[in-house]
Formats: structure tokens, C-alpha cells, sequence
């Protein structure tokens, strides 16, 4: 008989840790596990200490939530560790995240403290700690499958869904991560904390870049890398100069406000090159994206990709490159160049694809989807700038219908 985290041992003999934020969220992941008797740790990283960010709303990992993450563990009765990752922290994901806007990019900071932080450092401490599984409280989906693996899916509650955050999670991950709360809603997850007490049940959120403790997310790239906003030219597709900006990072694709020139119709944010410190700009249709490619590409769907490329030379599914857009249909295929690298041709385009955005794979459009994998995005080609396509490219609109896929 297997217990809910669907392990074949009795709960009081199997211990837990739990990532504990001082969120709503964990604290709730962690009094369930304990309510159903597991052995459970909780453990709280400290990862940065930014000074007014301590107490700030929608702040996590620092300050405040630290002592509420005491508060709660003491609580419910487990033991409670909080560990100091700041090192760590500042070199794979705030340092990486100054980098990528340097080099015209749009990072997703989220994505890389999963996979560096707490899906490698964190699962590697709950090891030592003799923990079966590391348990948090993402709203993402993990089940057994008939291999013996484990699969990701989106959680029940789309408007929770993080699985876009979690799509370079590996197999070998997956068979320690668990994740409870990815079959019940925010409400549901409220309504617990209530029923136990705690004192977190109505706590904000934590926001995306929980490291920017004003928002100005500009002030952090220049303390850590001076000479980051050096002006440039703000030039059209044709490369007539327009105006000049006081640095890239200012900048992201899709913008449209706060460009500083003027123009006889909207002008948006088409590409960033950061060689020449140029801001390229067009109309909103030259903002539609129709391929992509990608870096550090991550496949967690049956077999390896190269299997799954093998008998068409392509693979259809559905992807999402932002975490707040729908899933689209897609191809995924090597490119015909020889570099071997993953290309994404979208059926039906894509507004404001930037580069250093994660472009995650989905089995199907809606549900609890299955996850596929995904990559950064590399380079990304727009409508205003043709590149070759696939002789018999998918009609628009047309769905894949990918195999197993769950509607």
C-alpha cells in the first residue's frame, strides 16, 4: 500500500524535507505532510539580504519570511533548518540574470534558481539529510508512470500553473521531487492554512523577481555590472537612427512604452542588439515571431527527443514562451543548417519572443498537459525578417495531435 507521496513505506518512517519560502504556500506543504504522520524537516534558504526587501510584501527567502517559516515549523512541530545559499544564489541566478540583459536578453531568474538552487543544491541536502523526498509548494503535477519514472504536469488550477518554472527539472529529479499542492487550488490551499492556524494563511504572494527589493530591476544590473547602460542608437528596420537610449537594459522586446522618440504610428521593441547597443524598433506585425531556437534544451517526455525526432525528423506539440500566454501548437525539429540545434516553428506566430525567455513543451493546449521539456530561447526570427521554412509547414490553426496527449 503507497502512501500520498507514492512511496512504498509507512508514512512515520520516511522523512520529508520541505523547501519552506515562509510562504502560504510550503507552510501549507508542510503541515499536511505532517498531519499524515511523515517525518518532515523543514528547511528555509536564506538567499539574499538586500536591506529594505526584508520586509517588504511579496518578498521571499530573506528576512521576514524566514521567521515566518520559524514560526509556522515550530508550529506544526518539526524541526527547522535555514541554511545561507546567498553565495550560491548571487552567482547562478542574480549574476546570470545581469548578464542575459547585458546581452539583450529577458531572463527568467525563476527558472534558473529552480534548477541551480533548489532542484540541484537543496535536493543534494535533503540526501544528507536522509529525506526520501524533497517536498514544495509548487502548483505543478507529478505522477508515476507505467516505466517506473515519474512525469511533470501542469497543476489542476491553470491560473497557478508553474510548470513553465520547472521545465528543466530531470528525470532523476522528479523520482525525489513531490509536489502536494498541484491537484488543489489557491482557495483550497487558504482554506487549509486557516483549518491549521497558521498564521500565513493570508500572506501575499511572493513575486517573480524576488531579488529587485524596488522592482527597478535596472539598479541591481548596474551595481553588479558598471558601464551596463551605455547609450546607443534607437534605429527602425531599416536601421535609420530614430533617437538614442541610455542603455539596453532599459529595454525588453515587445515594449512600447518609454521609447523617447517620436513617430507617426506605434513603435515597439523588435530586437536588442547588444554588439552595436542598438534598440531596434517596428510596428506591432513585426513583433510576430514564427521560429525560434534554443539553448540547453531539457526533454523529459518518454524516450530521449532524438527518439522522438527520429520518425518524422520533427515532433508536435504545444508550447508556451511566457509563463502568463496559452500554450500554442508547434514543430520541433533540428535545424537544417547542420549545427544541430533546436528550432520551434509556431503554427501561428508569436508577439514579443525575446531572447533568454524559456519556451517550454507541452503534450496538449489545455488541462493538466504534460511536460515535455523546453529550452532557453536563443535567437528568435520575425515576420519582418523571413527565414526559410518547412516545404510542408502546418496548415495555420492546424492542432498537433500528439500522442498521448490529455485534453
Amino acid at each position: 500500500m503507497r502512501n500520498s507521496l507514492d512511496l512504498d513505506t509507512r508514512p512515520a518512517d520516511t522523512r520529508v524535507v520541505v523547501a519552506m519560502s515562509g510562504g502560504v504556500d510550503s507552510s501549507v506543504t508542510a503541515a499536511l505532510l505532517k498531519q499524515e504522520g511523515f517525518d518532515v524537516v523543514g528547511v528555509t534558504l536564506q538567499l539574499y539580504d538586500h536591506g529594505a526587501a526584508t520586509h517588504r510584501l511579496g518578498a521571499c527567502c530573506a528576512g521576514q519570511d524566514i521567521h515566518d517559516a520559524r514560526r509556522v515549523a515550530a508550529q506544526i512541530g518539526i524541526p527547522h533548518y535555514v541554511l545561507d545559499y546567498e553565495s550560491r544564489f548571487k552567482e547562478a541566478v542574480i549574476d546570470r540574470f545581469a548578464e542575459s540583459y547585458v546581452h539583450g536578453e529577458t531572463p527568467v531568474p525563476c527558472v534558473d534558481c529552480n534548477q541551480s538552487i533548489k532542484f540541484r543544491d537543496l535536493l543534494g541536502t535533503a540526501r544528507e539529510l536522509g529525506a526520501r523526498v524533497l517536498a514544495t509548494g509548487h502548483y505543478v503535477a507529478s505522477r508515476a508512470m507505467p516505466d517506473g519514472g515519474r512525469a511533470l504536469f501542469r497543476a489542476r488550477e491553470e491560473e497557478r500553473d508553474q510548470s513553465y518554472f520547472l521545465f528543466a527539472t530531470t528525470r532523476e529529479q522528479l523520482d525525489i521531487l513531490r509536489f502536494p499542492l498541484g491537484e488543489r487550488t489557491k482557495a483550497e490551499t487558504r482554506d487549509l492554512a486557516r483549518q491549521f492556524g497558521l498564521e500565513v494563511a493570508d500572506k501575499h504572494d511572493s513575486q517573480d523577481i524576488c531579488f529587485v527589493p524596488t522592482g527597478r530591476y535596472t539598479e541591481v544590473i548596474e551595481r553588479l555590472k558598471p558601464g551596463a547602460a551605455e547609450p546607443g542608437d534607437i534605429v527602425d528596420l531599416s536601421g535609420r537612427v530614430l533617437g538614442s537610449h541610455q542603455g539596453i537594459i532599459r529595454f525588453t522586446v515587445g515594449q512600447r512604452r518609454g521609447l523617447g522618440i517620436a513617430a507617426g504610428e506605434p513603435l515597439y521593441v523588435v530586437r536588442l542588439d547588444a554588439a552595436t547597443r542598438r534598440v531596434v524598433v517596428g510596428p506591432r506585425e513585426a513583433l510576430r515571431t514564427t521560429r525560434m531556437r534554443l539553448r540547453d534544451v531539457n526533454w523529459i517526455g518518454d524516450g530521449t527527443l532524438d527518439a522522438a525526432l527520429a520518425a518524422a525528423g520533427r515532433l508536435e506539440v504545444f508550447v508556451k514562451v511566457r509563463s502568463t500566454r496559452r500554450p500554442q501548437p508547434a514543430w520541433v525539429h533540428r535545424a537544417a543548417d547542420g549545427a544541430g540545434e533546436i528550432e520551434v516553428e509556431l503554427v501561428e506566430g508569436e508577439e514579443g519572443v525575446a531572447p533568454g525567455q524559456a519556451c517550454v513543451f507541452y503534450d496538449a493546449l489545455g488541462g493538466q498537459a504534460r511536460v515535455l521539456g523546453g529550452g532557453f530561447i536563443r535567437t528568435a526570427a520575425s515576420a519582418a525578417e523571413p527565414v526559410p521554412v518547412l516545404a510542408d509547414a502546418p496548415a495555420a490553426r492546424r492542432g498537433p495531435a500528439v500522442a498521448g496527449a490529455r485534453r
